[in-house]
């Protein structure tokens, strides 16, 4: 993934795209993060070919005025509406289950690491996804409030041996609340927490 900050203008998303182009990097999606100060905040999830260097696309796509490469990572292939859709589907189809599909489909959905569904009050986690942290108490109050939608930024060693973290919190109902992390960055956007809560929301079964 590769999170570009661009100008919001005609023809700026075709330069980056044609900067991409030039060192043989495959698009497979790009997705409007959000808007700011006339420059838009687009995630580019690309393939590279086999060899080609990271820093040749950042170089390629900051020699465009205006283009700012905020972040690039290896994130979960796909995303997008279209995962978003997916995941609503599933849930409407098991709504009993709807809050633990959710958690299983963050990673994909939010361009994120991992994801782990907890119990509000217990303070203990009931459900989390392969690559994300085994919470203990102290971790879970670093997250604080957890009825509330939000984002925080996790020091290293938050959870011991964890580096730095950026993670959205959003409750799930009265009881339980979804924390989704990304490791060292980028941050969580005001658009990307919108979507968290909305799709918590529909997840309360």
């Amino acid at each position: 993934m590769m999170r570009v900050s661009l100008p919001d203008r005609p023809g700026s998303l075709g330069a980056v795209a044609s900067a991409v182009g030039t060192v043989g990097a495959d698009i497979r999606s790009v997705e409007i993060v959000g808007k700011q100060d006339g420059q838009a905040v687009d995630d580019f999830m690309l393939n590279l070919p086999n060899g080609a260097m990271p820093d040749n696309l950042v170089s390629a796509c900051t020699a465009i005025e205006g283009v700012r490469v905020l972040w690039f990572s290896r994130y979960p292939e796909g995303g997008g509406l279209e995962s978003d859709i997916e995941a609503l589907e599933r849930m409407q189809q098991s709504p009993e289950r709807a809050a633990d599909i959710l958690t299983e489909s963050a990673p994909l959905v939010f361009h994120c690491h991992w994801a782990l569904l907890i119990d509000a009050h217990a303070k203990q986690v009931l459900l989390g996804t392969e690559l994300a942290p085994d919470l203990t108490t102290d971790a879970v109050a670093q997250l604080e409030p957890v009825d509330l939608t939000h984002s925080v930024e996790l020091a290293e060693n938050w959870v011991e041996s964890w580096g730095e973290t950026t993670a959205a919190i959003a409750p799930v109902g009265a009881d339980r609340t979804l924390v989704i992390g990304r490791q060292g960055g980028p941050a969580f956007m005001a658009s990307e927490l919108a979507r968290l809560k909305h799709l918590c929301a529909m997840a309360v079964g």
